[in-house]
């Protein structure tokens, strides 16, 4: 490997229902189509170094994923942004590409902001509901994985939430929450069933969530742009070189 660069990428529209596992196919396809020139593992069975941070679940949108790629070669990292971006389906979006230069990606990602649409709930429903969900000292909730029904508590993960209204529809209410990472991760859904757990919520229509953000949380619950780093750091290279 000569070069490591992070992409961050959006999952819109349709794409969303993609799970983690046919996003991570359908970018190693790209990469071929693109000529990007993967470094690979060695070994018996050779496979491109590719990492994955904090995938969102399967069903929920997102502005804000990313993933690390190792190349073999250097790139200029706008071009090959282009060129990965060319080649995947729309709704699987490069928004922007930098070199990985400083630290660890996952040591910058730690708490994931989202924003879910609750078509038919008024505002002032889901923020009675969030006020007696944000007052409870802890929230459990049921959720089934592969190995069965687990507990966990959804109040605990929730760092700041709020409820606005929607500016296109009447009756949407639009629920706010900075989430930070746990072990399980707490997903929107989780804090809806905590919303129905503690206030009976009751939603008319599948909502509809999309992750605008992941960074580094701080103590006022504010989320750090994981790629500032690189691309301070390329502005103090460039700034060097002359």
């Amino acid at each position: 490997m000569v070069q490591k660069v992070r992409i961050r990428y959006a999952k819109r529209g349709r794409l969303r229902f993609i799970s983690h596992r046919d996003f991570a196919r359908a970018l190693e396809r790209a990469l071929r189509r693109a000529g990007a020139p993967v470094a690979f593992s060695a070994g018996f069975s050779p496979h491109p170094k590719i990492s994955y941070v904090g995938a969102a679940p399967t069903g929920a949108a997102s502005e804000a994923e990313y993933v690390e790629v190792s190349l073999a070669e250097r790139v200029d990292p706008e071009a090959f942004a282009k060129a990965v971006d060319d080649s995947l389906p729309p709704g699987l979006d490069v928004v922007e590409c930098v070199e990985a230069r400083t630290g660890s990606l996952p040591d910058r990602i730690d708490g994931s902001a989202w924003d879910v649409r609750l078509p038919g709930v008024p505002v002032d429903v889901a923020a009675s509901a969030l006020q007696a969900f944000l007052a409870a000292e802890s929230v459990e909730v049921d959720r089934k994985t592969k190995d069965g029904t687990r507990r966990i508590d959804a109040r605990a993960a929730v760092r700041h939430a709020e409820v606005r209204a929607s500016d296109l529809e009447p009756a949407c209410a639009i629920l706010s929450l900075v989430v930070r990472h746990t072990t399980p991760a707490v997903r929107p859904d989780d804090v809806l069933s905590g919303l129905r757990a503690v206030a009976g919520l009751d939603l008319p229509a599948p909502p509809e969530a999309t992750r605008s953000a992941q960074g580094l949380l701080d103590e006022a619950g504010h989320l750090a742009d994981p790629l500032a780093p690189d691309r301070a750091a390329g502005a103090d290279a460039v700034a060097d070189a002359h």
